[in-house]
This record gives structure tokens, sequence and C-alpha cells, in this order.
């Protein structure tokens, strides 16, 4: 059960609060509305548990050559190749058939999630910079899912934004295999299409482009009249200090392998982003 908990990977699913983003933006909460991204949000961690064991079956000679991957199920021989393509078949199937009963509109964007991490798994990933363009589009389509089964209408300034913050992750991420690859330790077919002055530079640049469209979302008539508020733009410290702490975690600390364990263990992290979340309803609600 443990083997198979950890091929789910259901640390993961902290990515999947994007789901929940439109409701937080629009300022919707009704019982309903947070019911059904809640519904949402079990169906997309399922799906995405499922294209995480098609991945690692597709890596398994790679990850056998990493550090850290060498210990997951399918690279050390804990589970066998045709239970996880079992376990893979029905996640996937169970979830999508549920889904379409469901709603249609979310089972369309799951469909779409699946279709393009499938082909992810299979080339996509080996393709240096659409693999990161591939990992920023699975959280702009969370979003969708989100504002679908709620029907809550999406900002263009918070779909752009979602998009940027991801590539910025995904860079991050991409760092952490780059300095393997300087130790020696190659896991990646693409890891010749980044070095690690690229890597730097395209973070660098991210992270000025979050933050400016972040502040340019905040400062927008759309948004102003919608909260009801023009003092949303104070939610920008949360953001730029959220950032330096995501950059200091990679550049200093050399720790940005992983960022879904970086929200669940780096304390800091976890507080700012409180604070911003805090920040946001108090303007929303009483500025």
């Amino acid at each position: 059960m443990k083997d198979i908990l950890t091929l789910l990977r259901p640390h993961q699913y902290v990515k999947n609060i994007f789901i929940f983003a439109p409701l937080i933006f629009a300022f919707h909460f009704t019982q309903e509305a947070v019911v059904d991204a809640s519904i949402a949000f079990v169906f997309f961690s399922l799906l995405a548990s499922s294209v995480y064991i098609l991945n690692d079956y597709m890596d398994i000679q790679e990850d056998k050559k990493h550090p850290k991957k060498s210990s997951r199920p399918l690279a050390s021989g804990a589970i066998s190749k045709k239970s996880a393509l079992l376990l893979f078949l029905f996640l996937s199937g169970t979830t999508l058939l549920l889904s379409f009963f469901y709603n249609q509109n979310l089972f369309y964007v799951l469909l779409a999630y699946f279709i393009l991490n499938i082909a992810y798994s299979l080339k996509l990933k080996h393709l240096s910079l659409v693999d990161i363009f591939i990992i920023a589009i699975g959280f702009v389509l969370r979003l969708f899912a989100g504002a679908q089964v709620t029907q809550t209408p999406l900002s263009m300034w918070i779909i752009i934004i979602t998009f940027l913050l991801a590539i910025f992750l995904a860079l991050a991420k991409r760092r952490d295999d780059v300095l393997l690859s300087l130790e020696g330790k190659e896991t990646r077919k693409n890891i010749d299409g980044y070095n690690l002055e690229f890597v730097n530079a395209a973070m660098v640049l991210m992270s000025g482009v979050v933050i400016v469209s972040y502040l340019q979302y905040t400062v927008s008539p759309e948004v102003i009249a919608r909260i009801g508020s023009e003092y949303l733009f104070l939610t920008t410290f949360f953001v730029i200090l959220g950032i330096l702490r995501y950059m200091q975690i990679t550049f200093v600390e050399q720790q940005s392998g992983s960022p879904t364990k970086i929200l669940l263990k780096d304390n800091f992290t976890k507080i700012n982003l409180s604070l911003w979340l805090l920040s946001f309803l108090l303007v929303a609600k009483f500025l």
C-alpha cells in the first residue's frame, strides 16, 4: 500500500488548489461553488495520479540513474510494470467516465489535460522549452476546470499570471536537473537544451514578468469594479516576497527540484502564502 501511494504521488495534489483560484479571485464563495470545485479537485487529482503512473512507467530507465527518483516504486522494482499499467487504466478510465456524467464541461477539460500529458510522457517532455510550456498549460487547465464547474468567469490576467508562474516554477525544476548533469548525473534527454546561465536568466526574466502581470491585474479597471476596491495592489508585497523566497531557495539553497515539497515544507513560503490570501480577502471585504 505504501508503494502504491508513493506511485500515486498524493503530495502533488497541492497543484490542484489552482482549481479554487477562480473562486478566490472572483470572490465567489457560495456553498454550491465550493462543493463543485472540491469535486473537480478530486477528479483532477485522480486523473493526475494516473498521469504520474504513466510518466514513471516511461521514465524507468532514466529514474534509475537519478539519486532520488531511483527509489520510486517502478524504478526500484517494488511495483511491477503490469500492475502499474492496470492501475493507470483503471484510474484514468474511471475518472474520465465519472466526470462525463457529473459535468461534461469538466470532462472536456480533463480529457484535454489527459491527452496533453499522454503526449508529454511519450514525446514532448524530451523537447527542451516545449516541456515547460506543457507543464504551464496543465496549470491553466486547472483554472478552467474550476471555472467550468462553478460557472465563474476567468480574468485574462489570472490565466496569464498562472501560466507565467508555472513557467517560472518549471524552470526552477529544470535548474535542479542541470545541476545534476554538471555532477555527471544526467537523467533527462532534453537536458542539453538547458544550461545554468540560460535557466538563471530565464528565471530572473519570468520573475519580473510575473510580478508586473500581477500588479497590472490588481490595478485593472475590470478587477477594481468587480472587487470594489482600488487597494488590491497592496497584496503585491506578498507576491514579491514569495518570488524572492523561491529564488533564494533555488539560487542560494540549491533546492528547487520539487515545487510541491517546497510549498509543503518551507514554513516561510506557507506563512507568506497565507498572509497573501488573508490580505486579498481583507482588501476585497473591507477596503
